[in-house]
């Protein structure tokens, strides 16, 4: 039997506009950044997608290199996608991304026309798809000249293969150039995607947080959980079947310090004067203001996606919560 969303999928959820742009995101969004390649389980991959939507959670996000190998996660999704979510389409934001390395030679990486259109063509081959909803740049190119990037993008949305343009990993500087060029170019650029979380304020020391706010441009956070350091797994130090053990490319073992540990304990404790988990907690920092539109969230099986969407709707931190939190983080 195929299947069929549930008829609740959007008694719970909340969604928030992209700024002033007729865009809405749930605020809980999906990443497929990790265990959507050739090393996922097919039955969990859709069983976390099916989760996802009939939580209200509308939103798929990829890039053309997530996997492992490069392009993997955007063809389990579109398998996926053409078995048993075609019918939704429409409820749907798919959304991928080009900007880091994908294939040799001078034309696969970074942010030039010919490597912008190339990767797009591919990742909607990929997926099955006539468009998606975002289509991202990936990363500041040094250079290429951003005129460049940005005409492509608004090219693209020109042609009907991307809906809104959107950029990733820029700083508030190169997020108003770029979105004075995308204005004069009367494209719809409406989001930034940027790491954020409570041990990552970065986005508010190089001015992207202000910039979007004042530019009336959504953002969506990713690695809102410091790559997993935001949860239960290391209040007591590092487990062996952890991601620092199997994976360590973005979270490091020497990061996870008796400081840091001793930090945790304490996030840990005012989450549950709060009645949540520290991931529930961290995640609900994220969206204390209005300024980001989503969170982004990975999974590995459909109870953390469950786990996560209880932020939904949760009461506001107060300003004493909001003090601790910087002060702990602080020393962390």
């Amino acid at each position: 039997m195929s299947y069929q969303a549930s008829s609740e999928r959007y008694d719970t959820m909340e969604y928030r506009r992209c700024g002033k742009s007729g865009l809405k995101l749930p605020v809980v969004s999906f990443g497929l950044w990790h265990n959507f390649g050739d090393t996922g389980d097919d039955d969990n991959m859709r069983d976390m997608l099916f989760t996802a939507f009939d939580s209200g959670i509308t939103h798929f996000d990829l890039a053309n290199n997530y996997g492992p190998p490069y392009g993997s996660a955007e063809r389990n999704f579109g398998k996926i996608f053409k078995e048993d979510l075609r019918p939704y389409r429409d409820e749907l934001i798919i959304s991928t991304k080009a900007g880091y390395d994908m294939w040799e030679g001078p034309y696969g990486n970074w942010g030039s026309r010919k490597y912008l259109f190339a990767s797009l063509d591919q990742s909607l081959s990929r997926m099955g798809l006539d468009y998606v909803d975002i289509f991202y740049h990936h990363r500041m190119d040094p250079e290429t000249p951003l005129e460049e990037t940005m005409t492509a993008l608004s090219d693209i949305v020109k042609s009907g293969k991307a809906l809104y343009a959107g950029i990733s990993n820029y700083d508030g500087i190169h997020m108003r150039q770029a979105s004075a060029i995308l204005k004069d170019l009367h494209c719809p650029f409406v989001i930034n995607q940027n790491r954020y979380s409570v041990l990552d304020r970065t986005i508010e020391r190089n001015g992207l947080k202000q910039a979007a706010a004042e530019e009336n441009k959504g953002i969506i956070v990713f690695s809102p959980l410091a790559q997993g350091l935001l949860t239960d797994r290391y209040l007591d130090g590092i487990p062996e079947d952890s991601r620092v053990r199997t994976d360590g490319r973005f979270l490091k073992a020497d990061r996870i310090t008796e400081k840091t540990v001793e930090g945790l304990k304490k996030l840990n404790g005012l989450a549950a004067e709060r009645g949540q988990s520290l991931a529930q907690m961290a995640l609900n920092w994220i969206l204390r203001d209005d300024v980001v539109t989503s969170v982004l969230v990975g999974a590995s099986r459909p109870s953390q996606l469950l786990d996560n969407i209880k932020i939904v709707n949760r009461s506001p931190f107060s300003g004493e919560e909001l003090r601790r939190i910087d002060e702990i983080a602080a020393q962390m």
